[in-house]
C-alpha cells in the first residue's frame, strides 16, 4: 500500500493548529524530500475546507479500537478451549492406566 504524502501534509497541517492551504500542503511534502505538485496541493486543500478532522479522527480511532477490544474476547474463548482440551488428555491418560490394571 503507497502511502499519500499528501493526505499526509494535510494531517500534519491540522495537527500544528494551522489552516490547510496549498502552500502549507506543498511545505510539508517539500519538508519530506518529495516534489510537490502544485496542482494536487490546490486540489486537496480546497476539498478538505471546511472539513471537521476532529469528528474524522475520532470516527477512525473507533473503527480501528472495534477489531481491538474482540481480541480478548477471542481469546478467553481459546483459553477455555484449551482447558476442557487439558482436562480431556487427562481424562484419557487415567483411563490408559486402569486399562493396564484392570
Amino acid at each position: 500500500m503507497k502511502v499519500d504524502p499528501y493526505l499526509h501534509a494535510v494531517l500534519v497541517v491540522h495537527g500544528a493548529g494551522k489552516e490547510v492551504t496549498k502552500e502549507a500542503i506543498i511545505a510539508v511534502v517539500k519538508a519530506g524530500g518529495a516534489e510537490a505538485d502544485d496542482a494536487k496541493a490546490q486540489v486537496l486543500a480546497e476539498a478538505v475546507k471546511g472539513v471537521n478532522f476532529e469528528d474524522l479522527l475520532k470516527q477512525s480511532t473507533m473503527v480501528a479500537a472495534a477489531p481491538v477490544a474482540a481480541a480478548p474476547a477471542a481469546e478467553a474463548k481459546k483459553e477455555e478451549k484449551k482447558e476442557e482440551d487439558e482436562g480431556k488428555k487427562e481424562e484419557q491418560a487415567a483411563e490408559g492406566l486402569a486399562s493396564l490394571f484392570g
